[in-house]
């Protein structure tokens, strides 16, 4: 951090706190050349995500949509809300973590597919159905048999 005082790059941070906001972090600092006292704020980066689709337009993320998809595919299942909402939670985490800012439908459609594949095998067939575009009863066939094989 570059003191405002004489130029000089290098600081040590004396006190750091949340501000009353807590969307942003207060660092008092001291420059090590001439000592003087500065305050800096912090602030998270929110960059968004961008969804490319299959007709390779863009829109960003949305976790309700994702939601409600997965919970159509759930319906008139065993499946508590919970579990979906914690399933939307792993897959925002992956999406953010990873250092893309730009994913492909397709990519969180595989997945949704890998979470529901574990939690009820009746929505995956059924989310599969609609992402993958069944186009006769044979593609629906393999699918199934994928799924009796793993």
């Amino acid at each position: 951090m570059k003191c405002p005082f004489c130029g000089y790059e290098e600081s040590k941070v004396i006190d750091s706190r949340p501000t009353d906001e807590g969307e942003k972090i207060r660092r008092r600092r001291e420059c090590i050349s001439c000592a003087s006292r500065f305050t800096t704020y912090e602030i998270i980066e929110s960059v968004p995500i961008m969804i490319i689709k299959k007709d390779k337009s863009r829109e960003s993320f949305n976790r309700d949509k994702l939601l409600k998809g997965m919970v159509r595919a759930c319906e008139k299942r065993p499946v508590a809300i919970d579990t979906l909402e914690k399933i939307v939670d792993e897959i925002e985490a992956e999406i953010q973590n990873s250092l893309d800012r730009e994913i492909t439908s397709d990519k969180i459609g595989e997945l949704v597919m890998d979470k529901l594949k574990d939690v009820d095998e009746v929505a995956y067939v059924r989310f599969a159905s609609v992402y993958r575009q069944f186009k006769d009863i044979n593609t629906f066939m393999s699918e199934l048999k994928k799924l009796l094989t793993d």
